[in-house]
């Protein structure tokens, strides 16, 4: 399960990557976003930084775009998925978010 990682979109725009580590969960901006003069937080809990943010535990921001309740089953059941895998569920689903974020899973390996 180690190495799955996904681009974050804000507003359409690549904002940075996040991925599963062996220590964890790691999000961090992409440079270009963060040159950009109008560059926006994806989160509040996720300022603006060049240094990734490390986490031993799913990000909060990113777990709150996983569906909940009935549609988590739909979800789980259609992409046969186990509802506790936060990160397999956010790269599955969550390419079409209510909101400015989505993610776009990477290719196994690649690295953005």
């Amino acid at each position: 399960m180690n190495g799955r990682s996904g681009t974050v979109f804000f507003d359409s725009i690549p904002a940075g990557v996040i991925r599963e580590t062996e220590q964890g969960y790691e999000f961090s901006y992409d440079r270009g976003y963060l040159s950009m003069p109008d560059a926006q937080p994806v989160s509040l809990t996720l300022p603006l930084n060049s240094e990734p943010y490390k986490s031993t535990t799913f990000f909060p921001f990113f777990d709150g775009l996983i569906p909940e309740g009935w549609l988590l089953t739909v979800a789980a059941e259609s992409w046969k998925l186990n509802p506790h895998d936060r990160m397999g569920l956010l790269l599955s689903v969550c390419t079409d978010c209510i909101g400015a974020v989505t993610i776009q899973k990477n290719e196994e390996g690649r690295q953005t």
